[in-house]
Parts: structure tokens; sequence; C-alpha cells
């Protein structure tokens, strides 16, 4: 839970309000565990992801052990939120357990459908105001998140034996998985980095008319994730896309002046 003020985006900023801070934070304390299971567990991960997995039923039922899943009973019955995408989420960890790359956005975009989208879904049913429609809108938005912390994450992801950088993007630009290896990044990774952060620009494009359909707190929790995924891409563009001698992170100042321009309808790519 300590990491919640590193990400990109201002976890269940205190402006949301105390009730829905909460909430949010308890999602957010779910998502975390999981990940943390899948990525840095010692021991049989696959174990401890089908334990997690049976807590996450015993807490629809009320009856949640580990004290995140606890925290995570009263969310799940206030908002009647669905097993489901839960589960997806610890599937994408299952999934990391058997996969370490990729070669197609395609195939890269399937596994965000089930590591990041999620995510977004719950979250709309926890603000209230989840439909097809607007599910579909956030999925573009959550797959460009996980592509800009793909992006920042290439140093720490190759150290753990994984590249989710497509195979067809480092060939297109002439770039071996081993020049990942770095410091520093060479011209190769550089310009896959560019690409990416293009692509996760145009996806954060795609799914920013989410905003136009939302108010109050609801629009204000969806725009702090769409600046904090601009916020990420900036750095990664202030780094000239050497995400190999330190990871680019936004402070927090520039994550305001984002989340203003994106309240305004100011934040899309020209």
């Amino acid at each position: 839970m300590a990491r919640a003020r590193t990400e990109n985006f201002p976890v269940a900023s205190r402006l949301l309000g105390k009730r829905l801070h909460s909430r949010l934070l308890a999602v957010y304390g779910f998502a975390r565990l999981v990940d943390e299971l899948g990525d840095a567990l010692e021991g049989d991960r696959l174990a401890a992801l089908d334990w997690v997995e049976a807590d996450l039923d015993r807490a629809l039922a009320g009856r949640a052990e580990h004290p995140l899943l606890v925290a995570l009973e009263p969310v799940l019955r206030e908002c009647w939120l669905a097993r489901e995408p839960f589960a997806r989420l610890i599937e994408a960890n299952r999934l990391d357990q058997r996969r370490s790359s990729y070669e197609t956005w395609e195939q890269l975009r399937g596994y965000c459908s089930l590591s990041a989208d999620p995510v977004g879904e719950i979250v709309l049913a926890v603000l209230g105001c989840s439909t097809p429609g607007r599910i579909r809108l956030s999925d573009s938005i959550c797959t460009a998140l996980q592509l800009a912390e793909h992006c920042q994450d290439v140093a720490e992801d190759f150290a753990r034996g994984r590249v989710y950088l497509p195979r067809e993007d480092l060939d297109r630009f002439g770039c071996s998985a081993q020049d990942l290896a770095g410091p520093p990044a060479g011209p190769a990774v550089r310009d896959v980095l560019a690409f990416e952060v293009a692509r996760a620009r145009g996806l954060l494009d795609e799914g920013e008319p989410l905003l136009e359909e939302l108010r109050g707190r609801a629009r204000l929790a969806v725009a702090a994730f769409v600046a904090g995924g601009r916020s990420a891409l900036d750095a990664i563009e202030r780094a000239r896309y050497d995400v190999l001698s330190e990871t680019p992170r936004a402070p927090r100042r520039r994550l305001a002046g984002a989340l203003l321009r994106t309240l305004a309808g100011r934040g899309r790519s020209k």
C-alpha cells in the first residue's frame, strides 16, 4: 500500500471525498496484492494466486481472511461489484508465470485486457457510472496506462526476465532484446520507446471522450488517471526515451498541471 504514492496517478485522491477515497484505495490494495504475488513472491506463485482467488470468493461471501480482502468486502457489497474483473487481474498474473514476452501488439493488448482494463471497469462500477460504452472507452485509457508503465519499467522487467515491448516493434527498429540490458538506451531502444509512447498517446485520445460523459467526482477521478498517463509519457519524452538509465517519473507539480489541462479539455495530443 505504501507504493500508492509512487504511482503515475494520484491514487484515490482525497479531493474525491473520504468515502470514495476509501473505496478506490481498497480496490488498489487488491490489485497491488495480486501483482506482488505474481511478481515478487518467493515460492509457489501459482498456489498463492489460487489462494487469493479463493479469498476473493470468501470476500464476496463476507468471510475474507487477508486484511486487504477484508478491506475490500464492504466495497464489493455496497457497490454490487462483479467477481469477473477481479478474477481477470488474477489471471493476468497467472499468465506472467507462463509467458515472458509478446510477439505482436495484438497479443500484448490481449494481456492488457486482463492486467489493466478490469481496473477501469471496477472503478466505473465504484463510481456508479458503468455502461458498456463507457467501459469500452475506459479500456483504451487503461491499456494506455499499462503501456506507459511497460515503457517506464523496461529495465525492471528485463531484470525479471520479461519483455513487454512487442517483438514485432523491436524488429521494426532493429532492436534486440539484449539492447534492453543497458544503460544507457541506444538509438534503437529510443526509437522503439518513441513509437510506443505515440501509441499510448493515441489510446488516451481514443478514451478521453469518456470524460464528456461524466460529472463531478467521477469526472475528476477518471481525469486523474488520464492526466497521470500523459504525465508519465511526458516524463519519458523529457528523458529522451532513455528508460534504462533511470525510470522516468513525473513530479507532483506536473501531475497537477496535467490534471487541470485534462479537466479543461486541453490534454489531447496535437
